[in-house]
């Protein structure tokens, strides 16, 4: 009985075909640092065995569908660790994007204003990543435009690990932790500005919506196109290299195989 609660308790093996067919569609992985895509390998079983993905509204995923988001999910962490996905349990998948209803209450008026959302992805605290598989899979077809909604997603979840949703994850001390608020600060605050004066920016304009869209957007470039965020926000760039604690290597971008 115990031995059959250790097999239990251990990670899903991903067979050879199925983790080469999926770096085959994730294009992202070819430019990962050496070592680092066996580490992914491990993150992404783990995954497999934590968290339950399925489908919303009778969308029906397979195995290979499953495979890669739960590798997506743990692009972030290769080197951070599994850790920093605690705290939920749950992937929700909708075919496409998803329509939710929001409601603001007015401080000073008393108003409360209710409108709907379409939503390509969404982050609880202690609760579900909900996705979009169309989302995801126009990501993987243009993989270095710099959009990665998996990216996106999971970077709330690490800036919620300290318990608030503010663009700021758990940081290593409080050097660090004044250095990222600065720098973050400066580059937020400019960004609003170019978005306010049309300016064309090289991430999407939606990252002025708060500083925690600006820190998930900034990680959904730095994981698609590192290469534009580093010559547009050097600053910002070093700064999640530094978090991440790696980056894609990409070609020369007249090179790049879109």
């Amino acid at each position: 009985m115990l031995g059959w609660l250790k097999r239990r308790s251990e990670p899903p093996v991903i067979s050879d075909e199925a983790w080469f067919d999926a770096c085959a569609d994730i294009r992202w992985l070819d430019r990962l640092p050496p070592g680092l895509l066996d580490s992914l390998r491990a993150l992404s079983a783990r995954f497999l065995r934590d968290k339950c993905i399925t489908g919303s509204h009778d969308l029906e995923l397979d195995d290979d569908d499953r495979l890669r988001i739960a590798i997506l999910a743990c692009l972030p962490v290769t080197r951070l660790g599994y850790d920093w996905l605690r705290g939920w349990s749950q992937v929700i998948v909708y075919q496409g994007q998803f329509r939710v209803r929001r409601s603001w209450h007015d401080d000073d008026t008393g108003v409360v204003t209710e409108d709907e959302d379409w939503l390509a992805g969404e982050a609880w605290h202690q609760g579900p990543l909900i996705l979009s598989l169309e989302d995801i899979l126009a990501d993987l077809d243009a993989p270095y435009d710099g959009f990665n909604l998996v990216a996106h997603e999971v970077a709330h979840k690490l800036d919620m690990l300290d318990g608030a949703c503010d663009g700021v994850p758990p940081l290593p001390d409080r050097a660090t932790a004044l250095r990222w608020q600065a720098i973050f600060s400066d580059e937020y605050r400019r960004f609003c500005k170019a978005v306010d004066a049309g300016e064309e920016t090289v991430m999407d304009p939606y990252a002025a919506e708060a500083p925690d869209e600006f820190f998930a957007v900034a990680s959904e470039t730095f994981f698609s196109a590192p290469d534009l965020l580093a010559a547009g926000h050097p600053a910002l760039h070093a700064e999640l290299r530094a978090f991440y604690g790696f980056e894609l290597v990409l070609p020369e971008r007249e090179g790049v195989d879109r």
